[in-house]
């Protein structure tokens, strides 16, 4: 795997785990029985903890992205002999 395609891999994996990641924990001014001002949105959420989020998502990717580079590099899996779908 080039420096390049890592990247990229880790990239997509950050945002796909960041998606998976950003409801967990959160409670809604609805929920809280907290009444909501100035046309906001009683399903959004009081504190969402984005700061917290970011670095789980850092660290889970980071951990998905090593077990793909493990599984590629001892080829437990060979790219070539992956179907093409055509």
């Amino acid at each position: 795997m080039s420096l390049g395609t890592g990247i990229a891999i880790y990239l997509t994996l950050w945002w796909t785990v960041l998606f998976a990641v950003l409801p967990l924990g959160n409670r809604t001014y609805a929920e809280e029985g907290i009444e909501v001002k100035d046309g906001g949105d009683p399903g959004a959420p009081v504190n969402p903890n984005l700061k917290k989020k970011f670095i789980t998502t850092t660290w889970v990717a980071a951990l998905l992205w090593s077990v793909l580079w493990l599984v590629l590099k001892f080829q437990l899996v060979s790219l070539p002999h992956l179907p093409t779908g055509g």
